[in-house]
């Protein structure tokens, strides 16, 4: 955790996308053929024995990591994408946001009883949009959750694992 290479190489932006957020931009990992190893390296170790099936990518940045992954893992990719962007009969998670409310959806038919889902995507800050993605995969009723992130931002008194039940199994690769 917090290899110092990702963090050498993870640009952060002050002030976007406004006044007082501190942009944590993970395209620098992901054009870094070596952060991008490293990367998938360290999060195939962190499950390399809890016999996952499918991993959920958020859109949009957990699309990366999530393909990577799964080649690695011999698993399956599930898109968790905003609504009128899947093409086929999808279930639907709203969740609160700072100012109204977000909807994210998966297709109907995309995970079964029998999976072991890994949900990932790039950021943990607040938790809305992954807490709601969990609750979306768990109407599904896999066997298990797993929950990662690249990024967890704690040290702006963010608290996005407080949006989760206790017991749940998050993970991330790095902590700032």
């Amino acid at each position: 955790m917090n290899n110092p290479i990702l963090l050498e190489n993870l640009r952060s932006i002050p002030d976007f996308p406004i006044k007082g957020i501190n942009f944590r931009d993970v395209t620098t990992l992901f054009k870094n053929a070596e952060c991008v190893k490293i990367m998938t390296d360290e999060l195939c170790e962190m499950y390399k024995d809890a016999g996952i099936t499918k991993i959920v990518g958020i859109e949009s940045r957990g699309f990366v990591m999530s393909s990577a992954l799964a080649v690695r893992m011999n698993a399956g990719v599930v898109l968790c994408r905003k609504p009128g962007k899947l093409p086929a009969e999808t279930i639907q998670e709203s969740y609160a946001k700072e100012y109204g409310t977000d909807t994210i959806e998966i297709h109907r038919d995309a995970i079964t009883e029998d999976d072991v889902v890994l949900l990932h995507d790039d950021l943990l800050a607040t938790g809305g949009t992954m807490r709601a993605a969990y609750n979306l995969v768990k109407r599904f009723n896999p066997k298990k959750i797993y929950v990662n992130f690249i990024i967890e931002i704690s040290d702006e008194g963010l608290n996005g694992r407080a949006a989760f039940e206790e017991g749940t199994d998050i993970r991330t690769l790095i902590k700032m």
